[in-house]
Order: structure tokens, then C-alpha cells, then sequence
């Protein structure tokens, strides 16, 4: 599983913690299958949580070889007789291909982001305020390297004022843009090395596989919030740490609180913060999240 615990799985468990009396079924089947429940005995969840991250993390290098081998074999096949690619050789045709697809875009723009091949830094688009004024949705997710430095860190930013829905992970493997599900460019570096070859991709399997590839990212990645850099940069502190260890041993917020010498609400308060901050519609999906970087 690669989505985390289900809401009716993870509703079951926390009423299993509070000592409640449950029927078999679905939810009951899923907390087995995942070692959170043993001879109805409710059990810490860390071992799961590691478990799941771990999926994560083969997805990503599964997803990661896929798009090396895609970009490979067009980049030295050259897609000449492919009459459903082009190859673009000239920067400005790059340039004017990106921006077209943009202004020509009916619903969404979606991109893998890893910084450019000739620059470091992600490059605003000056194409893409106005197709956010006119309602075209933005998701892109960038390598997390590039939050790291200021200039990329205040780009990003830019980007999620106007309106773009932004995430990060590390490792993203290649500059993807599709619009719609109509066109698809993506950058790679010529075999020889020096110079860039972009690939124009009309409907076809390729396409197919280029838009699920930048979904199972997205579906991994983590939200970046705006303003966001400084609580990012100061996590995992001490406490958060604790409160983490506190959540996946299964403790309850009476509990934790009373561990942290702190009221429940504060504990609810920490928590919501740190779901926020990673991406996390759920406490089963924030311990996914912070075993997949380390914080437990």
C-alpha cells in the first residue's frame, strides 16, 4: 500500500485505542494486513509506518528508472521516425514550445521540476499568470534541492502566490511539462553531454506513461506551504521528535499530554501544524511522512 492507512482503517484503530469493542469486517482485515492489530490486540505502529514509507520509497525508484530509460532511449534513437515525438535542438524553439503549450492549455498545466539543465534554479514562466487568470490549474513538483536556496526557495514562492498547487521530493529525475493530456515536453542531456535535446510528445502510450509517472510523484510528494521555509528548515526539532515517537507508539492525546506536561489542545494544535507543514491529510499519513525523513 502506498496511500497509507484508509480513513474507515484508521477511525477503527483509534476506537481499538480507546478500548471500544469492534466487529470484524474491511477496516478490521486492513489493520491485520498492516501489524497494527494482532489477536484484536492493538499494536505501536511504528513497524507499519516504516513499512509503508519503505513502499514509498520503491515506488520512487521504480518511477525514477522508468523515466531514465524513457529519456534514454529517446534521447539516443533521436525519435526521427516517431512521428509522435518531435525533437527540438534550438533553445528558442524550446522556449516557444513551453510557452505555447501554456497559452494554449484548456484545464491543467502539470510539471516535474529538478531545475534546469543549464541552470540550477527553477525559471518563473511569464506565460503563466495569465493561464491561471483564466482558470488552468498548476501542479508541479520540484526536486527538493531547489528549496534549499534562496533564489530557488523565493521562485518557487512567486509561483504559489499566483495560484500554482507546488510539492517537492527528492530525486525528481527529469523536466517534464504536460498540458492537458494533449502534449508533453521533456528535457534531457544529449548522450555526448553539453547541450540539451527537448522532446515534444503528441497522444500516444509514451504520453500515457509520462502522465502517470508525474502522478505516482505527485501522490508522493509533500505540499509546500507558503512562507513555509523557516518551519521547514527548523524541523525536526527536539519536541517534534518526541511528539512523533509519542503518535507512533499509539498513545492518545490525553496520554501525550500528559507525558508532555501540556493540555490536549496543545497537542492538537502541534499535530495539525505538522500535517500541514507535511502535506499530511491524516496522523497515519504524518507518520509516513516523517519515518520517510527520518524524524522518527
Amino acid at each position: 500500500m502506498h496511500e497509507g492507512l484508509s480513513p474507515e482503517a484508521e477511525k477503527l484503530y483509534l476506537a481499538m485505542l480507546r478500548g471500544d469493542v469492534t466487529e470484524p469486517g474491511p477496516a478490521h482485515e486492513e489493520l491485520e494486513r498492516l501489524g497494527l492489530i494482532r489477536n484484536n490486540d492493538v499494536r505501536p505502529p511504528r513497524s507499519a509506518l516504516a513499512a509503508v514509507a519503505s513502499g514509498h520509497e520503491v515506488a520512487a525508484a521504480r518511477a525514477r528508472e522508468t523515466a531514465e530509460v524513457l529519456a534514454a532511449a529517446y534521447a539516443e534513437r533521436g525519435a526521427k521516425e516517431v512521428d509522435f515525438v518531435e525533437v527540438l535542438t534550438e533553445a528558442d524553439e524550446v522556449i516557444s514550445a513551453f510557452e505555447e503549450m501554456q497559452s494554449q492549455a484548456k484545464s491543467e498545466i502539470r510539471a516535474l521540476d529538478p531545475g534546469s539543465y543549464l541552470s540550477p534554479q527553477p525559471e518563473a514562466s511569464p506565460a503563466q499568470p495569465p493561464a491561471l487568470a483564466r482558470g488552468v490549474a498548476y501542479r508541479v513538483v520540484y526536486e527538493s534541492a531547489l528549496l534549499q536556496t534562496e533564489r530557488g526557495f523565493a521562485s518557487v514562492q512567486e509561483s504559489i502566490a499566483v495560484g500554482e498547487q507546488a510539492r517537492t521530493f527528492p530525486g525528481v529525475p527529469l523536466k517534464l511539462v504536460i498540458a492537458d493530456s494533449d502534449r508533453a515536453l521533456i528535457a534531457v542531456p544529449t548522450v555526448t553531454g553539453g547541450n540539451v535535446v527537448a522532446l515534444l510528445i503528441h497522444p500516444s502510450v509514451l504520453l500515457s506513461a509520462l502522465i502517470e509517472l508525474f502522478e505516482a510523484f505527485w501522490r508522493m510528494a509533500v505540499s509546500i506551504t507558503p512562507g513555509g521555509q523557516e518551519d521547514t528548515q527548523q524541523e525536526p526539532t527536539t519536541a517534534t521528535r518526541r511528539l512523533m515517537a509519542l503518535l507512533s507508539a499509539g498513545l492518545t492525546d490525553e496520554s501525550i499530554a500528559r507525558e508532555l506536561g501540556v493540555s490536549e489542545r496543545t497537542v492538537h494544535r502541534r499535530v495539525s501544524r505538522l500535517q500541514q507543514l507535511l502535506g499530511a491529510q491524516t496522523r497515519f499519513q504524518l507518520g509516513v511522512q516523517a519515518s520517510r525523513r527520518g524524524w522518527l
